[in-house]
Formats: C-alpha cells, structure tokens, sequence
C-alpha cells in the first residue's frame, strides 16, 4: 500500500511552482535549468540549449511551454483536486486491476478540467507566433514534461504522452488536454508512487515545438557513455530513419555508432565503431493531425542494407553531445554523462537535439565497485541479440503477444515479448529478464532493464517463435555485446570486487584481450593496459575474409564466394577498404577502451590451415604437413604470397594511430625467426606507413623462438620491447607439437630449460634498456613461476581478464617477500621450478 499526501485535496502551492510568476506560457529563450518548477525538465531543458549552446552549434526546434502554475490553475478552478485526492486514495499500486481504474478515473478528471479560457488564448497566440515565423498552420510537436521529470535519480522515461505532427490552433489544445491527462497515466502512478512522489506535488508543462521532418529522414538517440559499461570516453549515437519513437521504444533495431571522446576532442574525426541495425520499419507523419497523424510503414530493403546517416553526422551529433555534456557538467558542478535525442529534418537537411537530460543508470555505477558475472556451465543457445546489463539470470518463459497476456505474468519469470511499452513497466519490474525481437541498446526494455538492474536480450529477431511458455531459460549479458537466451538453467557465479582492495605493484599486471565487444567493460579491470592484443579474433569475427582475397577477388574461382566478398564490402569503396576499416575499428576500439594505456597489438598469426578456413582462404594457402612450424608470422609479410594484404593490416593500424588518434597502439611482430627477416618486415611496415619511431610508434617482437633468445641483443637493436610467449618457446625448447594430445604430458613451461631460456631473455631485454613482458596463462596458473618472473625482473605479466585481480594480488605478496629472498642468479642462469600437480 502506498500512502499518498492528498489531505487537502489541492495541488502544490503556486508559490512552490512559480515563485510568484503568474504567466502562463513561456518561450524556450527565457527558460533555463533553474526553471524546472515552472515548466518541467524536459522543457527547462530545452530552454537551457537554446540560451547558451545554440551559438556553440547546437540547434533546438523554436517553440514555447505551458507552465506548471497555469496547469495547477486549470485543476483548481475545475475543482480536479478533490477528485484526484478521492481517486488515489488508498490505491495499492501493486494491484493492477486497481490501477488502471484508478489511472483511468484521473486522466478523465483531468481531461474534462481542461486548460481554461486563459492558457487556451495563450496556447493560441503561442501556436500563431510559430506561424509566423515558420509558415501558416505549421507543423508543431506537442510534448509533456512533468515538473518531476528528467532529474538525476528519476527520468520518468516514457510516462506520460507526446504528440507529433499536430498542426492547427485546436489541434494543439486538444494535443495539450490530452497531454495534461497524462499525468496520469498507469505507468506515471505507479513509477511515482514507487519513488515516493507526491502525486498532486507533481504538475505538468507542456512543450510546442517546431516539428523536425524526422520522418523524412532519421532520428536517434545519443548517449555520452557506454550504455553497459558505463565507460565514459566515447559518446554512443543510435539512429533509424523516420522519427524518434520507434528507437526509444525498441520497435527498430537501429544502426549504432561509437565516437572516442579524448580523439574528437583532439581535432581526430574518426567514427571508431559501428554496427549496422535492420531498421524494418519506420515512422512517417500522415495528413491528419494529431497523434493519429504517425504511423509505421515497412523500410525498404535497399535502404535497410545501408546507413541512414553519414559518418560526418555522426561525428556533429558527438560534438554537440560533447558540448551539452561540457555545459551541463559545469552547471552540476561535477561530470554529468547525458541522455539525448535528436532528430534529422528530411526538408533542410539539418540535425536538431529534442531533448537532453542526465543519464541515470550507467553514470551512477561506483568506479571502485566491479561485479562479474561468469557462466560455469554451458547449453544450448536458442537465441542471440544485443546484451544490455552485463548480467545473467534465470527462470521460466512468459511470451507476451498482446498486453492483455501481461495479467498472466508472475514474478521471476523471464519477459519475452516483441518489444516492449512504458505501459508495461508494472509487470516487467518483477522480471527476472527481458528478452525482445525488436530494439537496440537505447531502446524502452533497454532503458528499464538497466534501471532495474536485470539482464536484457534486445533485438534477437525470432525469440517469440523460439522458446515458449514455462520453458525455462538462461539469459546471459556477461559475454560483451552479445547476449545469448540458453535453454535450461546454466549455473553462473557472481563475484563482486571493491577495487580499492586491490593492491599496487611494481611489476605491471596487463591483459590479453582480442574481442573488441569486451574492451569497454575489460578496461575497468585495474590493470596496466594491453599486453597482448590478438589480430585474429577481429579478422575471423568481424572481417571474416582472407586479406587478399579481398585484395585480389578476380583471383578467387569460386562465383559465389566472390559475391560474398563484394557483399561484405557493399558499404565500402572496395574489398580492401572494407578490411581496412573493419580491423581499424575492431583494434581501435580496444585502444580507445583503455586509452591511454598502451595497448600491444600483434600482427595476424595465422596458421595457413586456419587462413584456409577465412572467406576465400583456399584460393591463396599452400597445404602444410606441419603448419604450426611452417609459413606463419614474421615469414609471410614480406613474402609476395601475401605482402599484399600485410599492407592492409599496416593500413588499418595506421588509421588506428593516424586517423583516430590512438598513439597508445603498439605494433608486435609475432614468430620471426631470423635477423634479416626482422629488418625486411620492419621496411615492409615503414613503406606502408608504420615506420618505428616516427610519432612515437613502438614496435616489438615477440621473443619466441630459442633464437630470439640467443640473439636477444641484435633483436633489441631492431625493437623497442619483447614479449616471451611461453608457449611457442616451451615447444620449439622441448620439441613437443603443442596441437598433439599424445605429447601433451611433456609440455609444461616450467621445465628449467624453458625456465633458462626465459630468464636469459630477461636479462638481454634489461641489459639493452627494452621492455620485457610475458603474455600466458603460466604465471597464473602456477605461483612459482609467477615467483620466478618477478625475481629475475620481468617488467610485466599479462594473463586474461578473469585472471587480473587474482595476478595483481599474487605478484603484490611475491613482491612484499621479496626482501626476504636471496640474491638472484647471475644473468642467463635460471634456477629450477619444481613441480606440482595439475
């Protein structure tokens, strides 16, 4: 039961509203932040921009606001108070029968009260301004903001109406009418009531506003963070055609954008990253007016397969987000991530923001606080979709086809439906999950679900047709940006970690990493930065090709592989731009993730079985009896076999550094073999635009081969650092095929030849002032040999995310006995590791 402050009967003072004002509506620029009593949020807002950012560049649609004292003024001299107060009355909102009577005995009252003669004359006069300035029986947007809307702790995201296309003078008063009627919607009394607003406290503005021809064009959502790791040095812009409504409810899947921040604001005008949404359907204005004036039309398929905005728009929506977030940080005196809408107008080509506010969810998660949560089990995936919540939980399918299937929702049980409505948020608060056909990651069960705090699987395509009622199912949001629906109950761990426990150490603590789609919540690991970067998990994933047979399709037999590769490089000026841009973006987004910390990206280490396996592979890969010791590595980039498309992957990194201004980018050359092999590839990258040393660029080698090590001083005149990679070193020191499971007992990197090995390269790295780091599980897996890094003076360990905290702590309790140790062993001597089981 939720008590309500209805004991006079009567809203809120008009002083505590208006400070005394007693005009009724308002222009956008006489309104600021401090004028949320008057008018609303989203109206004060509005106001705000248009006062002090559109000189900076950000355009805000002309219009004016209704004020909350000339709403207060309608209720009362219509005597809606007491009616109100007798209506809410002892409502249990957790009583959804009750509810609705309750909600629709409000908007009734309200409705009938009306505006009154005066605010209906001053709506007028309004409305014939705006027709005089943009032309007669212009088209105007008409939109709610409650005086308890868009604050910090409470977005009333979705509560109450809005009404687009509305055009003519009655048209308008009968789109504000319905607008103050929505105060009272279900959805408005229940959030109200649950964060223990006083319902006759609350009033409601409402704004008119020049209508942006989106329909003619497209509309978005902004985000000035990552939505689900809440990291805040990109700005994240989603976009549809047609107008704004279809994103924000998740009836589209749109297209998503990434912009880094510290590189935009560095004058670097690159998009880092990008997704390509399905966009089915979109929202057109018809003749009519009214709310009943938009409808939902089928997107053409030519136009679903292509962008809806440009890069370049891309790129002025971050900026203007940029400078709202600037704007808006400085006037909450701390930083302030925003929530933004825009709109693009179809008739004069322009961007316009709709409405900006705080974001409420990612911003306020603690940076000391990290929560992981693993699946230790596996099954079957019945669907995949966008991951929002970065959690996982369980329990049985409730499929909602139309809203009257919601009164058969019971608590705990996984929502899957279409898409979802602010209608709905009664029932999708006790949701364990949520799961949708439609939507992105801004979209309504996007936005409840984080505020919820429960995982969500958006714009799965099919998972109405998937899973059924009572079937149980397992929704994980803890694999990156891709979440998947698992059939059954998978078991899961949750780990929760307080970051101001973890130590500091000497000795850097770094991660490997290839999947871009894990970079923004990896990066919150307290780590040092990138130690080991994987090329092949981006190219397999995300480019799906072979290099050169995006280089040289006319070379490839096959017909209907050729036509898969121009398909998959319809967006782009050719094959190889699209291999280009593709890496860039994957590599550059995790060097944007952890920026500034360095991040080593090894060049592609492809074996020529698994380069076989890309797209068109066949086409240009030798067979090989024993390809783990055959053309890999440093051996083919100079090689005309495929010097062709190690110029691409010099390309696509040097856009990295160049273009996104992601100087944190370190380049590793992987199996390279001999010295003069190390000199052809570093000519080979300086003539495709990676030359070492020029804007700082710092190429390593990976020290692999017992050569490297023996050689340790020639290879450190031609590199800046080494990366011991133990696995290869471990089976070219023991002559053991590390792929054999029938050898499989004889590999063990502890062996003290390994060991010998590892400590003299150490020791040549140190003698020759070059960073020395380690990238395997060995030093998490085995205390003793993470013991023995440390001792012989290894500046870094870099092991996978799920080992981090577990590393640092380690090696910061090896460190604190290092005074207790005895002196280490002369350069290029190791002292045994002993063994253990396991």
């Amino acid at each position: 039961m939720i008590g309500i402050s209805t004991a006079t009967g009567r809203f809120a003072s008009i002083d505590a509203v208006m400070s005394g004002s007693t005009r009724r509506i308002c222009w956008f620029d006489e309104l600021g932040l401090a004028d949320v009593a008057r008018v609303g949020g989203k109206n004060a807002s509005l106001g705000e921009m248009v006062c002090h950012l559109e000189n900076a560049g950000v355009r805000v649609p002309g219009g004016f606001a209704t004020t909350a004292a000339a709403f207060r003024e309608a209720m009362d001299a219509a005597g809606a108070g007491a009616a109100l107060s007798e209506a809410l009355s002892g409502l249990d909102v957790g009583d959804t029968r009750a509810l609705a009577a309750c909600g629709r005995r409000c908007r009734e009252v309200v409705y009938r009260a009306g505006l009154g003669p005066a605010l209906e004359e001053a709506v007028t006069e309004g409305y014939r301004r705006l027709e005089s300035r943009y032309g007669e029986h212009v088209s105007v947007a008409v939109r709610s903001s409650a005086t308890a809307e868009d604050l910090p702790g409470a977005s009333f995201a979705g509560q109450h109406d809005s009404y687009l296309n509305v055009s003519g003078a009655g048209a308008v008063l009968e789109a504000c009418r319905r607008c103050f009627a929505s105060l009272f919607t279900d959805r408005a009394i229940r959030y109200r009531a649950d964060r223990g607003f006083d319902h006759l406290k609350v009033m409601q503005s409402v704004g008119v506003m020049k209508m942006v021809r989106a329909d003619l064009a497209a509309s978005g959502v902004i985000f000035t963070l990552d939505t689900e790791s809440g990291h805040r040095d990109v700005v994240f812009v989603t976009a549809a055609y047609g107008l704004g409504e279809n994103v924000v409810q998740g009836a589209v899947d749109p297209d998503e954008f990434h912009v880094h921040k510290p590189a935009l604001a560095r004058g670097f005008r690159a998009v880092l990253r990008r997704a390509l949404g399905e966009k089915k359907v979109r929202m057109v204005c018809g003749h009519g007016r009214g709310g009943a004036a938009t409808r939902n039309v089928a997107t053409p398929r030519t136009w679903r397969d292509r962008y809806c905005i440009g890069d370049e728009e891309v790129l002025q929506l971050a900026e203007c987000a940029l400078r709202i977030e600037a704007h808006y940080s400085e006037h909450a005196g701390s930083p302030t991530p925003m929530d933004i809408e825009w709109g693009k107008d179809g008739e004069d080509g322009e961007l316009y923001i709709l409405q900006a506010r705080p974001e409420t969810v990612a911003s306020r998660q603690s940076p000391t606080q990290l929560t992981e949560h693993r699946l230790t089990g596996s099954g079957q995936v019945a669907v995949v979709g966008r991951a929002v919540g970065n959690r996982v939980a369980c329990g049985p399918v409730r499929v909602v086809h139309e809203p009257r299937d919601l009164g058969a929702f019971r608590d705990g049980e996984v929502l899957v439906a279409d898409s979802t409505t602010p209608d709905w948020g009664t029932v999708m608060r006790r949701a364990a999950a949520i799961v949708t056909n439609r939507g992105g990651r801004t979209c309504h069960a996007a936005i409840v679900a984080r505020e919820l705090g429960i995982p969500a699987v958006v714009g799965t395509g099919d998972v109405t047709e998937r899973v059924h009622d009572g079937e149980t199912v397992t929704v994980s949001c803890a694999g990156g940006a891709t979440g998947q629906v698992y059939r059954g109950e998978v078991p899961f761990e949750t780990v929760a970690i307080d970051l101001r426990d973890v130590p500091a150490t000497r000795t850097e603590v770094m991660v490997n990493l290839g999947d871009p789609e894990q970079a923004f919540q990896t990066a919150r690991l307290p780590c040092a930065g990138v130690g080991l970067a994987r090329m092949e998990f981006i190219i397999t994933e995300q480019v799906k090709a072979h290099p050169m047979a995006l280089l040289h399709p006319e070379r490839v037999d096959d017909p209907q592989v050729r036509a898969e590769l121009l398909h998959l490089a319809r967006h782009d000026a050719s094959p190889a731009a699209f291999f280009v841009r593709t890496l860039s973006e994957g590599v550059g987004t995790i060097a944007a993730a952890f920026w500034p910390r360095p991040v080593i990206v090894r060049l592609s280490d492809f074996k020529t079985n698994e380069y076989a396996t890309l797209l068109g592979g066949t086409a240009f890969e030798p067979h090989e009896e024993n390809p783990m010791l055959g053309f890999r590595g440093a051996s083919r980039y100079a090689h005309e076999a495929y010097a062709g498309g190690f110029e691409l992957e010099c390309r696509a990194l040097a856009r990295v550094r160049g273009e996104m201004g992601l100087d944190n980018l370190r380049v590793m050359v992987p199996f390279c073999r001999r010295l003069e092999e190390a000199d052809r590839v570093l000519a080979a990258m300086a003539g495709a635009g990676l030359a070492r040393g020029a804007d700082g660029l710092q190429v390593y080698v990976m020290c692999e081969i017992p050569n490297n090590v023996i050689l340790v001083d020639e290879f450190a005149q031609r590199f800046d650092g080494f990366s011991i990679g133990s696995n290869d070193l471990t089976q070219l020191t023991l002559g053991v095929d590390r792929d054999s499971q029938a050898v499989a007992f004889d590999f063990d990197e502890r062996d003290p030849g390994v060991l010998a090995f590892i400590a003299q390269a150490i020791a040549g790295a140190r003698r020759n002032a070059r960073h020395v780091g380690i990238c395997g599980q060995a030093p998490s897996d085995y205390p003793e040999v993470a013991e023995f890094l440390v001792r012989e003076g290894i500046d870094s360990i870099s092991v996978t995310p799920d080992r981090v905290i577990g590393t640092i702590r380690l090696v910061a309790r090896i460190e604190g006995e290092r005074a207790s140790w005895d002196a280490p062993p002369a350069a290029g001597g190791a002292a045994a590791v002993p063994r253990t089981s396991g």
